[in-house]
């Protein structure tokens, strides 16, 4: 047996060295908590438990699906069974918003709480540091953007560490008061929209700046609460609000799209008031498909798809048990896939919604 102060001499230089191994993470960005082997502790089902609203939807280079859920962490399908991750996995929190994948097969996931990387082992835990934003905006082609959860800027991954990057406080304070991130979207130029409940940034690489509703020409009565972002393969950019419905920006104009279709009630109060059928006012989520369709999911009226000449709506299903879309997902396979208030996920036909998950 090993005498006693040998022991301890070698405890405390295990505690030394682990102390300067998270000290020098913590210099070089956000804290780091790195978990053991979550292998054994798996939960798994033959079918789909979760009963929460799913929030993201994401296919790997494997095939596999991974289903982001609002309370109950994020569940991964690979064909055979669905495997479950919470945070006594290892998983930073359960609200699991968006879901992607490095070059180097690793997942990631933005949640309510910071960032999670799972390696195929174990989970890598990057809490948003937002005591400590970078001074100045810089990313690359191949960062990885999330949302900060309630602080006011993002978290990007420069394939080195996680950077925090806060946005300018505003002069002028409406209504919502919030630049908490509600989307992101990459362009086809390189650019990176991100929307916030009050307002929209743009970072071109080089410079952050922003659109506001006066930037945006919209009439004193119209306020945003910006809740879904999509900039199109044609370079146009889709700004769905909770409220006053969907804008359309192009080169340096602004239509409010919903108003221009007729799909504003007349009656509407532009705000989050419940909308009858036929409108298209409280926007959570909107996609373009493989067929350059734009696809958005509204609150209320459920399903819209734009064709370019016209609009169609859906429902999920028929009835009062139509669920809510919170994301919409074009697989590998090229599945449109709507993640639903009920805990599943839906797959549109050509004609109709059927149960995928």
């Amino acid at each position: 047996m090993m005498p006693l102060k040998p022991l301890l001499y070698l405890f405390v230089l295990l505690n030394l060295s682990v102390s300067c191994a998270q000290s020098t993470a913590n210099k070089e960005g956000s804290a780091v908590v790195e978990t053991s082997s979550v292998a054994n502790s798996i939960a798994q089902s033959d079918t789909l438990k979760f009963t929460s609203d799913i929030r993201s939807i994401f296919q790997d280079k494997n095939g596999n699906y991974w289903l982001g859920s609002h309370q109950e962490g994020v569940c991964m399908f690979d064909g055979n069974s669905y495997k479950y991750f919470t945070i006594n996995q290892g998983l930073v929190d359960q609200q699991v918003r968006s879901i992607q994948e490095d070059k180097n097969g690793n997942i990631w996931f933005g949640t309510a709480n910071g960032v999670s990387m799972y390696d195929g082992v174990k989970f890598t835990n990057f809490p948003t540091d937002a005591n400590n934003p970078q001074s100045a905006w810089n990313a690359t082609a191949e960062s990885l953007w999330f949302n900060a959860g309630v602080n006011e800027g993002v978290n990007v991954f420069d394939g080195a560490r996680m950077n925090y990057f806060s946005f300018p406080k505003k002069a002028s304070v409406e209504p919502f008061s919030a630049h908490q991130v509600t989307g992101i979207s990459k362009a086809v130029d390189g650019k990176v929209w991100i929307a916030t409940y009050d307002d929209l940034f743009c970072f071109d690489g080089k410079t952050l700046f922003m659109l506001d509703s006066l930037h945006l020409a919209l009439q004193d009565i119209s306020y945003m609460h910006i809740r879904s972002i999509l900039a199109d393969s044609r370079g146009r950019l889709w700004i769905g609000n909770n409220g006053i419905g969907v804008l359309l920006h192009q080169g340096n104009a602004t239509i409010n799209f919903s108003d221009e279709n007729g799909l504003i009630h007349a009656n509407s109060g532009r705000n989050g008031d419940h909308s009858p059928a036929g409108t298209l006012e409280h926007v959570f989520a909107i996609d373009e498909d493989a067929a350059g369709n734009i696809w958005f999911a509204d609150r209320d009226p459920g399903i819209w798809r734009f064709d370019g000449e016209n609009m169609t709506n859906y429902l999920i299903a028929e009835g009062t048990s139509n669920p809510m879309a919170w994301c919409i997902y074009t697989d590998n396979n090229g599945n449109l896939l709507f993640g639903a208030s009920d805990g599943h996920v839906y797959r549109f036909s050509g004609e109709s919604f059927s149960e995928f998950f």
